[in-house]
């Protein structure tokens, strides 16, 4: 039987490296709450190297979060651990992560130190709520689709009455009978609105910067701000199977809809990249475009970012609530998704389509189109 000294002096050197090892990031904080060591997967995580991260305070790492000095505190008098599984840690405005937070008190050199164990979890949390959000999108859409039967029907059991009606009338009263087909005309078509396309895509290949610069000269003639709206197109994007005019309408929608929200100080920013191993909706895409719509505006409000692709939600006073909805259901046609990113200063739209394997190349687009960014 071994003794306990020779023990220790075999597992010493996995002691020494295991934290090196580890795929969950950890930093330990010593006893005035600054950081003494991080490990690689922390150094990963939190994009600085030790020795950028080495005397740096909790305070900055976990601001503006529920680990707060005064908690730290507690549980290095206390001894008692805690885990807090929805932290938002934000360095910069380019570096931002979610992760679930165990802090426990450890002794180092006879000294009470704090241990904190971070797993990102923005992954998971993302495709959970994609799959949430996408079947609270269906279950409302089937909603509205058996009401809508049930309107529409009535409808043109009205319609028709009035129609009949009308003949029997004298003309000064025909304008009664007008009225009441005119608003039964005006119902069935919101009820059509609510309900969205229904045909499907008649897909080809197609240039996806071809339809952006029409939606750019649509939006043209419209822009009474004046916002600027700027390109910055990947020219290296292959052609994408989908349905020229219904992309267009979805990319339309969005890009109205940040015209309205934002004033003419603002910009709007159409962009387009390969994305690799994405997931829609649960399944697993090796390559698809990513095409992004972009403002620096003032934000979609925090009550209604889980809603926002219902119908009849809107961020305004005068909106309809349809313009994303539809968007959503031309998206979810193409087999792509549709999701939206937004806080004060940062609005962003991101378009998912996959790709077909055997797709060829487009030609470069004109390097001037790249570089111009136009004041619409």
């Amino acid at each position: 039987m071994h003794s306990r000294s020779y023990i220790q002096d075999q597992i010493l050197p996995y002691q020494q490296s295991l934290a090196s090892q580890l795929v969950t990031a950890v930093i330990i904080l010593n006893a005035e709450l600054t950081i003494v060591y991080a490990n690689p997967a922390a150094e990963a995580l939190l994009n600085k190297s030790l020795y950028r991260l080495y005397g740096i305070s909790s305070e900055v790492i976990f601001a503006n979060t529920s680990i707060s000095t005064s908690r730290l505190k507690q549980l290095l008098t206390t001894g008692q651990e805690f885990t807090d599984s929805d932290i938002v840690v934000e360095l910069n405005p380019h570096h931002r992560f979610t992760a679930e937070v165990t802090a426990s008190s450890v002794e180092f050199n006879k000294r009470p130190h704090v241990l904190l164990e971070l797993k990102q979890i923005d992954q998971q949390k993302q495709i959970s709520l994609e799959v949430f959000q996408h079947q609270q999108w269906l279950a409302a859409r089937d909603l509205i689709k058996g009401l809508a039967h049930e309107i529409k029907n009535p409808l043109g059991g009205l319609r028709g009455a009035a129609q009949l009606l009308g003949r029997e009338v004298s003309n000064d009263q025909q304008e009664y009978t007008s009225m009441i087909i005119e608003q039964a005309d005006r119902l069935t078509n919101l009820v059509d609105r609510l309900l969205g396309p229904n045909q499907l895509p008649q897909v080809q290949a197609q240039n996806i910067h071809g339809i952006l610069e029409k939606v750019c000269k649509l939006v043209s003639y419209s822009n009474e701000k004046k916002v600027h709206l700027m390109r910055d197109y990947d020219p290296s994007l292959p052609a994408v199977e989908c349905d020229q005019e219904k992309l267009q309408q979805a990319v339309l929608n969005i890009v109205n809809n940040a015209i309205q929200a934002i004033d003419e100080s603002n910009t709007i920013t159409l962009k387009t990249r390969i994305a690799s191993n994405k997931t829609i909706y649960g399944k697993r895409i090796k390559l698809a475009v990513l095409i992004s719509i972009i403002d620096n505006g003032p934000g979609i409000p925090n009550d209604i970012q889980d809603t926002l692709f219902y119908p009849m939600v809107s961020g305004r006073s005068n909106g309809t609530g349809l313009g994303l909805s539809i968007s959503q259901t031309l998206i979810n046609q193409h087999q792509g998704k549709l999701s939206c990113h937004s806080r004060p200063g940062h609005t962003e739209f991101t378009i998912l389509l996959p790709l077909k394997p055997q797709v060829s190349k487009q030609q470069p687009l004109n390097q001037a189109l790249l570089s111009e960014e136009n004041k619409l």
